[in-house]
């Protein structure tokens, strides 16, 4: 890797659910634990008949059916056993020897990504969350830190908070909604990708699921 100049990697961003973790999303993982969905809530907050937080909070009514004083740490209990992505450990053992910094830029639940964060020594976890009441009991209500279709945003906030121009980012995510990370780094890179927009947005694919094989793709950082 070049070190000096415009062409020096010194910060990644990655997307959590489907990227960091082998389920495709956190707040799924724990209506699955319920053996309930919100196909109904992605319907509608997919033709903007909901915002981010009506989202969140469609999300926990349908948890507190089956749960109504639902904990905190019931909620983080399913999450712990979220499994991580094959190669992750190695990944970030490989970009912390280079000295690069890393965070977690995602729309998941923060729970899970403050124990990825501990568990893979990741700078910054930054997701949305869930309003508790002094007990920890869930409120019902949302804290949106990353908007699903605000990432880029986030990422510039993020940017200007430490110090990395997007010419030192690279991205990693896995589905359309990440599309912003890539147009604010350097280098984008799609892994496992659900989707055909994102591999087209990318600068490289990597289908297999397997975290370690981005390690090549960071030494040889491209010059524009």
């Amino acid at each position: 890797m070049p070190s000096s100049g415009a062409n020096v990697l010194r910060f990644v961003a990655f997307d959590m659910d489907g990227t960091l973790v082998d389920v495709a999303s956190s707040w799924a993982a724990v209506h699955a634990h319920f053996g309930d969905h919100n196909a109904e809530g992605l319907r509608r907050f997919l033709a903007n008949e909901i915002d981010d937080e009506e989202f969140i909070q469609s999300d926990v009514r349908i948890w507190r059916r089956h749960a109504p004083e639902l904990h905190r740490d019931d909620v983080e209990a399913v999450l712990d056993r979220v499994p991580l992505m094959p190669g992750a450990a190695a990944l970030f053992d490989g970009l912390r020897s280079r000295g690069i910094r890393t965070a977690i830029v995602s729309g998941g639940i923060d729970l899970l990504a403050r124990r990825l964060a501990a568990e893979l020594r990741i700078d910054v976890a930054l997701a949305n969350g869930l309003r508790v009441r002094a007990d920890g009991r869930l409120t019902g209500e949302g804290i949106v830190r990353v908007p699903i279709h605000g990432k880029e945003e986030a990422l510039a906030a993020l940017q200007a908070q430490l110090g990395f121009p997007p010419e030192e980012t690279a991205a990693v995510g896995n589905s359309e909604i990440d599309i912003g990370l890539f147009r604010r780094s350097r280098l984008g890179i799609a892994f496992a990708p659900e989707d055909e927009a994102v591999r087209r947005a990318a600068d490289r694919v990597v289908t297999t699921r397997d975290l370690s094989l981005l390690l090549p793709l960071f030494d040889g950082f491209p010059a524009r």
